[in-house]
Parts: C-alpha cells; structure tokens; sequence
C-alpha cells in the first residue's frame, strides 16, 4: 500500500472539492492531508482520510522555521508519495524538506519545481481536474461530487439549532457571505423578503453574514406586509454542523463561496450568483437541478477568485443581478418539489 500525504492549504472551498481526490488515494492506502487550522474540521471525519495535520502558515508555523518544524513532524510518519493539491512554492517545499520520495504536482504551478511528476491541467470542473494527481480519470457518466463526514452528532446538533429557532418545515438556506467582498450579493435583504411571504428563511455562514442581509442596493420592493414564515439566524455554526443545516434545505442561495461547495456535497439544489468570477473556471455548481446566475459584461469576468474590489469601481456584475430573476430561480427549484411553495 502507498501511504499518501495531499496538502491543501487553501480556501475552505477548494478543500471541499479536493474531497474526490482524497477518496481515489484512500482506495490504494492510507491518506493524510496537511491543511489549515480552519479546515481540520472539515476533514477530520471523512471517511477518505486518515489523519489530518494543521499548518499553520499565517500563524504558528509561518516562515522558514514553521517549514522546518512541520516538515520534521512529516519526515518521521514517513510518506511514500506527496500530492499538492494546492501547488504553491511552499507546499512544494514542504513536501521537499519531508523527504517524501514521490511527490506530484500540476505542471503550471510553483510546487512544480519541487515535484518529481508534473501532470498537465486537464479541462473541466475542479474537482475532476484534481483526479488528475491521482492518476484518475473520471467517470464519463456521472459527475464527480465533493462530500463530507458527517457525523450523526452534526445532524442532531443541526435539527436542535432549527427547531429552536422555530423552523420545522420547509424552508430555503441563504448564504449571504464570501471571503472576497466583491464576490457578495447585496441585495439578499430584498430576496429574503420577498420568499419570506411564501417559506421559511435560514442564513447561514460565518459569524456575522446575517448582516449582510442590510446591505445597500436598490430601493427595496417587498410584497406588502411583514414575512409570514418564520426567519432564522444560524450564522456562526461549526461548518460541518452548517453544512447539516443546508442538507435540510428545499434549496440554497449562495455566493461564489464556501456555501456554494457545501451544497454539491450535501445534495441540496443550489441557486449560484457569480460576479467577477465565472462558473468556467472549474468552480460552479453541478447538480442536476442547479442554476448559475450572473450577468454578461464586457468587463466579466474579471478573476478566477474573486478581488479586494472591483477594477472599475461600479461592481455592476453582481449590482444588476435583479432580484426578481433570483427568486423566479429559487421558485423553480422548490417547485419541482412541491407546487404550493414559494
């Protein structure tokens, strides 16, 4: 058997989907994944994975002497094969200073220089690309679906955090937040109004994204009166516990952002607004079911990840993204569930 060590140190989102990868290298033996403090829980409980290993490399283990003292504590479990699924310099110097013998990575990025196999990108959504490190090709007639450990004690802990908010029935996630500004929504406000009449509404996400739910845009132009179903902040969940949460969704709107990549594990049908990003760069939704919304600018897009802020200054990418072709979106999908929603 190969022991395997796949480091990914990036965004929260781009761990989910390397979750693919994780699997086809667990049917050859055991995997470990070097990851970021943020991310152990997401692993931790999977299936695919044997131990996970945080590095902290903006934190405790930043710097040369972080690479050292973490490359140390890897040489001594002693890896046959390194795949860097996120393929900086450094994790490519990490997996060097490790000693491990094989290690793999994407030819167009810095860890190539430390690798010993260097694989060309192929075309496709992330997480098939990533089989690529595994020597995988994909099934051509199925899609290839990040997932997630979760744990019995997740969804217990998800059902109790709804029924105390008072959310028993139906209801529609919204995840109004995104580690980069300019990949946000502004008018999540308006549309949870506005679905407010007809099902319940969860937000959820980090800590503090039901704020967003108040962010400027357009006059608002809700139905007349207050919502008649039940609202509910569940922001601030541990992630696994949130990713319940969605599971139990009639559907989910979201940004380009970890909520996103937390639907395709779950299953649960996904409206996807992009901005300055696109869904053909790898990262958009794929369900049977799910729709990708934004609108066609010259200007879009403007960055595979998402920036600080928008290069011209007007961010009319997500701005004129109306929230009436939103919720006919969210309509569709809960209708094909049951008629009398939304």
């Amino acid at each position: 058997m190969t022991a395997a060590l796949v480091l990914q140190t990036a965004w929260l989102g781009d761990v989910v989907l390397t979750t693919p990868l994780l699997s086809a290298l667990a049917a050859r033996g055991p995997v470990d994944v070097v990851t970021t403090p943020e991310a152990v829980p997401l692993l931790e409980t999977h299936p695919a994975v044997r131990a996970v290993l945080p590095y902290d490399k903006r934190g405790a283990d930043r710097g040369p002497r972080g690479v050292v003292r973490v490359a140390r504590r890897l040489r001594e479990r002693r890896y046959d094969l390194a795949v860097l699924a996120q393929g900086s310099f450094r994790s490519g110097l990490l997996a060097r200073a490790a000693g491990i013998p094989r290690r793999v990575g994407f030819a167009d990025e810095p860890a190539a220089f430390w690798c010993t196999e260097r694989r060309a990108r192929p075309a496709g959504h992330q997480a098939e690309r990533l089989l690529a490190l595994a020597d995988t090709a994909p099934a051509t007639d199925r899609v290839v679906s990040p997932s997630l450990g979760l744990t019995d004690a997740d969804h217990a802990a998800a059902e109790a955090r709804l029924a105390a908010a008072g959310v028993t029935g139906r209801f529609v996630a919204l995840a109004p937040g995104s580690a980069r500004a300019t990949k946000r929504w502004p008018y999540y406000g308006e549309l949870a109004h506005a679905l407010g009449a007809h099902v319940s509404i969860v937000v959820v996400g980090a800590q503090g994204d039901a704020d967003l739910l108040g962010s400027a845009g357009p006059p608002a132009r809700p139905p007349a009166g207050p919502p008649s179903h039940s609202s509910a902040d569940l922001t601030g969940l541990p992630v696994r516990v949130s990713a319940a949460v969605i599971a139990r969704a009639a559907a989910a709107v979201t940004n380009d952002s970890l909520a996103l990549h937390l639907t395709q594990a779950v299953g649960t049908p996904v409206v996807a607004l992009f901005g300055p990003t696109h869904p053909r760069y790898g990262f958009g939704p794929r369900g049977p079911r799910d729709v990708a919304l934004g609108v066609e600018l010259a200007c879009r897009p403007c960055s595979p990840h998402g920036a600080a802020r928008c290069p011209l200054e007007h961010h009319a990418c997500l701005r004129t993204l109306d929230v009436a072709a939103v919720r006919a979106a969210v309509r569709h999908l809960t209708l094909a569930e049951e008629a009398t929603c939304v």
